[in-house]
């Protein structure tokens, strides 16, 4: 007998028909001799109203109460989704994230799980319980509820696969697995069968909407093969697992877009040691994570530094500039949103050289300025006006030759 979690996304339990078919899903794999634990996201766009609802009741509503607002959705899911297949005549039992074990850290709306209490996941399982997990959530040691961020069902699936041991975690969503390109803005994408955690992670985490970047980066750390597939077919998707020979013949595995970017810039920092260290400190003890970095050449004394976060943590980094500016004696913050982050991903850039030089060439050609790069081992990551993206997309795809040419 094997355990398999599975995972399915809010597009997935949209609607009452959407949900009676993944209940026929997981019916099906439980009739095939498996033991099924299920994580779900709240139905459709519930989340984005609930976020629109608090909003109108509160121009900046605290964190903790957002929690307690936001894992709401999830239980509605996991309690209708129960409903459906114990209608089929299966045993089941839907838990929020606190009965399922999950326990996090207190940083409200973006926590961190950080241990899984497992035994009532395994005593229902013994039972012959189908489990429903609430997906997103967790609780704290003041017995709180969390919430993971946005993507955290995804996080949840493999922490829970982590800890149950589970022989399979499925990831069910909209599209058939993992694309080279986001097929909504570049024409005739090609899916990829399997792909690396590195690559994955990268592609994650510079835009890639399919897979949570920290679900990946757990599946890494406790080696859990992550199979991406549509909850509206049967192909067989994307996996997602340690390449131990990658293939020769593809050096670039695909390529990331993201417009909810921030470019920040401060202006007029002293040129001394230590400023960096305060600036990058602060806004880590504030949670906004940063993703790019510049700076410029001392001139008279003085630095400009920009960075790139996401435009979710647009307001708590302004806030913690503002104070840290005046501590550091800086001039001035400008944070622009018109700008947006392109990167172009490939394990094989390793043992080939040239992909930053042909990708710099390939938006230059094409007056596409750069405002910003960022490169790693398997990546290349730019930096221009959002106007240019989907452009800047289409080109560095086509030269690259990871579309159809034949569609």
């Amino acid at each position: 007998m094997s355990l398999i979690v599975q995972k399915y996304g809010g597009s997935s339990v949209a609607n009452a028909d959407r949900i009676k078919n993944v209940a026929n899903r997981i019916v099906n794999t439980k009739k095939q001799g498996n033991q099924v634990v299920v994580i779900v996201s709240a139905m459709g766009d519930s989340t984005d109203d609930l976020i629109e609802l608090a909003k109108q009741v509160s121009p900046n509503p605290p964190k903790r109460e957002m929690d307690m607002l936001l894992s709401t959705g999830e239980q509605v899911s996991i309690s209708l989704l129960a409903m459906a297949i114990q209608s089929m005549g299966e045993k089941v039992i839907s838990l929020t994230g606190a009965q399922a074990g999950i326990k996090t850290n207190d940083f409200y709306s973006k926590a961190k799980i950080v241990d899984i209490d497992s035994n009532r996941l395994k005593e229902e399982l013994d039972n012959g319980n189908i489990l429903i997990v609430a997906g997103f959530q967790g609780i704290n040691e003041k017995n709180d509820i969390t919430t993971l961020g946005r993507g955290g069902s995804d996080t949840t699936a493999v922490a829970l696969a982590a800890a149950l041991n589970a022989d399979s975690c499925e990831i069910y969503t909209d599209v058939d697995g993992v694309y080279s390109a986001d097929p909504r803005l570049v024409k005739n994408v090609k899916k990829v069968n399997s792909i690396s955690y590195a690559e994955m992670l990268t592609l994650a985490s510079q835009g890639s909407k399919v897979l949570n970047p920290r679900c990946v980066e757990l599946g890494q750390l406790y080696n859990v093969k992550i199979h991406v597939r549509s909850s509206f077919n049967l192909n067989e998707g994307t996996i997602v697992q340690e390449v131990d020979k990658l293939e020769k013949d593809r050096v670039i595995t695909g390529i990331a877009h993201d417009y909810d970017v921030v470019k920040m810039t401060i202006f007029g920092i002293k040129d001394q040691p230590g400023i960096a260290k305060t600036i990058f400190k602060s806004l880590a003890d504030n949670k906004v994570n940063v993703r790019l970095i510049a700076q410029s050449s001392g001139e008279f004394g003085v630095n400009n530094i920009c960075f790139i976060i996401d435009k979710d943590s647009k307001q708590d980094a302004i806030e913690t500039m503002e104070k840290t500016l005046i501590a550091l004696d800086g001039k001035k913050i400008e944070a622009l949103d018109d700008v947006a982050c392109i990167t172009v991903v490939g394990a094989g850039m390793i043992t080939n050289p040239g992909v930053a030089a042909d990708v710099f060439a390939v938006l230059g050609d094409n007056n596409i300025n750069i405002e910003m790069i960022s490169t790693s081992e398997i990546s290349v990551a730019v930096v221009i006006e959002s106007k240019d993206c989907e452009r800047a997309a289409n080109l560095l795809a086509q030269y690259f030759e990871i579309i159809d040419t034949e569609l």
